[in-house]
């Protein structure tokens, strides 16, 4: 009997192992759900299944792609209220015209990444030219030899390594006239873009950058038409670089450009006296500063965040009107997320970026909010869409049902006298012609974004 009960026992094993094997073998033998309908059904039953003993939260994850990336359960609940402008980002960008996209790249942001997603992985008429062993790539508009980009991948650095807000939207305008000059006096649209991370990773990161021999000593930071003085800008470190820096030697430089560089590089810096610190006190100068950052990364046409890729694609596509050609990919393996840094040390690192650490918060509430908004808008346009074409079947079925009637007298109309086919035969007729969403409930309607912002994410 114990030989019995033990071989049933490594029986069950064996086909629970099977059953789960297979499970997984679905998804690579056969991604396709239109292909494999029947599969993919088991494997969903499964994992719904298996998700049964956790929270509704986690089963709700497994369903929404966008829920998925970040892995957050909890509730998303806006703390910031922002008008329909501030969250309705959709521009008129022409690509034909005069219009300009220009990407403001913050170091250590995931920046180059996502440049490169602009110069190679944009669905367009006319795609960039990207060639191996050259940094940058032409992308020019269908049919005209200027560029639709300002960008490190298209057009180099040309206002700067790493140019902040206060020198690109100073400089752009007079490179892109002095490399082409529009044909009428009517101006250009610019398009200020940017990606944010989270600002402690985003500062670990710098510091191994920089640990690494990374400088950006080519950088200018011009204001108000002159690059601040060694005074007002005083280096970290003596030599060339500051390569094989301690962390706590990082983050004891008062004059680290790492501390809050998010704020300072999307602010408008002539509000402060540029880079003078004596004519205001430091919180002064920074709450100044972070208001500046917010108002002009609120009118930005598009800024995603690092750890948020996927909603990051979705939104630059709603914005523009650009498709991507293949899905962006939420890497969570970075070398800063593999750092074992101590509680305390992180603590100071967010206390040194306090600014941004606020900053970031604001982002990505109105992110967030913005995110749900376009999705909201985009399951209201499918409504009117179905609702649209319940209209044209309906009228397919009128015109059938008129055919069908063949009085041998035509009958008198007055205006209180309609001929009708029997609710039998109407619907004897709609067989065939209409869709299954046909007897859905399409009368409710979508409450106002306004009055109802909760968000799973």
């Amino acid at each position: 009997m114990d030989d019995k009960s033990s071989s049933h026992h490594r029986l069950l094993v064996v086909l629970l192992m099977a059953l789960i094997f297979s499970v997984i073998m679905i998804q690579y033998v056969c991604p396709s759900r239109t292909e494999c309908q029947m599969l993919h059904q088991l494997g969903s039953w499964f994992h719904m299944a298996a998700g049964s003993q956790t929270s509704d939260g986690e089963v709700q994850e497994k369903l929404d792609p966008y829920i998925s990336e970040d892995g957050a359960l909890m509730r998303f609940i806006p703390r910031f209220n922002f008008t329909k402008v501030d969250l309705n980002r959709a521009v008129d960008f022409n690509i034909k015209g005069d219009d300009v996209i220009v990407f403001l790249h913050i170091q250590k942001t995931g920046g180059t990444t996502f440049g490169r997603h602009l110069v190679r992985n944009i669905q367009l008429e006319r795609p960039c030219e990207c060639h191996a062993g050259q940094k940058k790539c032409t992308c020019l508009r269908p049919g005209k030899k200027e560029t639709w980009l300002f960008s490190r991948f298209s057009t180099g650095w040309s206002c700067g390594l790493h140019a902040d807000w206060t020198e690109l939207t100073r400089c752009v305008p007079a490179r892109m006239d002095s490399r082409e000059a529009p044909k009428s006096m009517q101006s250009r649209n610019y398009y200020y873009i940017t990606i944010l991370r989270d600002p402690v990773s985003r500062y670990l990161s710098e510091w191994r950058h920089v640990q690494r021999g990374a400088t950006w000593k080519a950088s200018l930071h011009v204001c108000d038409g002159r690059s601040p003085t060694s005074s007002e800008l005083p280096s970290c470190y003596p030599g060339d670089d500051w390569s094989g820096c301690t962390l706590q030697e990082f983050t004891d430089c008062p004059h680290n450009l790492a501390n809050n560089r998010q704020t300072r590089m999307l602010a408008d810096l002539s509000l402060v006296g540029c880079y003078n610190v004596s004519s205001m006190s430091e919180d002064e100068r920074w709450g100044v500063l972070l208001e500046s950052a917010k108002r002009n990364l609120r009118g930005m046409a598009f800024y995603g965040l690092t750890e948020y890729q996927r909603k990051t694609q979705y939104l630059f596509e709603r914005t523009f009107r650009l498709a991507f050609i293949a899905p962006f990919t939420q890497l969570n393996g970075t070398r800063a997320s593999g750092l074992d840094v101590p509680t305390d040390t992180q603590r100071r690192i967010r206390q040194l970026n306090r600014w941004d650490v606020e900053l970031y918060e604001y982002a990505r509430d109105l992110f967030l909010q913005r995110f749900q908004f376009a999705r909201q808008q985009e399951r209201r346009q499918a409504r009117e869409r179905r609702q649209q074409e319940r209209r044209r079947l309906r009228g397919r079925l009128a015109a059938m049902q008129g055919r069908q009637q063949k009085p041998t007298q035509a009958p008198t109309l007055t205006e209180n006298h309609f001929v009708t086919l029997s609710q039998e035969d109407a619907k004897e007729d709609s067989d065939g012609l209409l869709p299954e969403w046909w007897e859905k409930d399409e009368t409710g309607t979508l409450e106002d974004y306004l009055d109802n912002v909760e968000l799973w994410k």
